[in-house]
């Protein structure tokens, strides 16, 4: 088969400043400041998680955009006060605090992503979701995941469609499940592609609401799965302005390592750090990575 073309194919993991990876992403005495001009060393994309919970001072957003390099993409979540407490509803005020807040980042935003909650369902809220989509604005890229599966019908894809807004593509498989995931309903509704690699949330936590699992290495190989991802990449890149690929630590239990992966299926190197990079003075890491 031939090579995909991935001059257009981001590949980055869900947000950047995991504790985890100390030691074994990031050196040991990394000050947490340097994550991520470290961290786009390796990677050319990363989800941005902390606007979820409150959006970004413009100033924070313009250091971003400083110290990651040219060709470098950032996909922001809409804070969850839009999206989960006030789900779509009564929140311009909000929505225009938070596209102040990123609008510094410029042609290193590649998307503003609407995670609707598990709770936000068509019997009570498409009317909430179309009102919000229609009032959008057109100079930012937006891209629009559903946790309900009853959101997965033609007239939402067709919705999306008529306003540019990709359907993210999340995978949120029970390692059990795993390689079927890539054969969900995933339509193509707009000129980028956006895949969220997850795993299964339900395993993440304790009853009590403390972490199972510390993310440091792969601790659940996916390897057919992501196979069968690549494969369904590839055949949107030749046809995609942009195709951006996320990985969660707990896909696999190390979301470097994933992503590391997926490149590597797709034909795009992507390197992590060397023990070497990890010890002080080390400069293995200064090395362009990317383009």
């Amino acid at each position: 088969m031939a090579a995909p073309n991935i001059a257009n194919l981001h590949i980055g993991t869900c947000a950047w400043s995991h504790e985890d990876w100390r030691g074994v992403f990031y050196p040991e005495h990394l000050a947490a400041a340097d994550r991520l001009a470290f961290y786009a060393r390796w990677f050319d994309a990363v989800e941005v998680d902390s606007t979820f919970y409150h959006a970004p001072n413009p100033s924070v957003a313009a250091h971003w955009a400083a110290v990651t390099p040219q060709g470098f993409r950032f996909s922001c979540k809409v804070p969850r006060e839009i999206t989960h407490d006030r789900r779509l509803r009564e929140c311009e005020d909000l929505l225009a605090e938070f596209l102040r807040g990123v609008e510094p980042l410029g042609e290193k935003l590649a998307c503003l992503l609407v995670q609707t909650p598990p709770w936000l369902e068509p019997r009570h809220d498409e009317h909430a979701l179309r009102d919000f989509i229609r009032a959008l604005p057109r100079d930012f890229r937006w891209a629009v995941e559903f946790r309900d599966p009853a959101w997965h019908t033609p007239r939402i894809a067709h919705l999306l469609e008529q306003h540019g807004a990709a359907w993210v593509w999340n995978d949120l498989s029970s390692f059990e499940d795993a390689r079927e995931a890539a054969f969900s309903f995933f339509p193509r509704t707009a000129d980028f592609v956006v895949v969220r690699l997850m795993g299964d949330p339900a395993t993440k936590y304790r009853p009590d609401g403390t972490r199972v699992h510390a993310y440091r290495q792969a601790m659940w190989p996916r390897s057919e799965s992501l196979e069968n991802w690549a494969v369904k990449v590839r055949q949107e890149l030749p046809s995609s302005r942009e195709v951006l690929v996320f990985a969660n630590n707990h896909f696999e239990g190390f979301s470097p390592g994933t992503a590391a992966a997926i490149g590597r299926l797709l034909g795009k190197e992507v390197r992590l750090p060397a023990p070497e990079d990890l010890r002080p003075g080390g400069d293995r890491s200064q090395m362009p990575l990317f383009g």
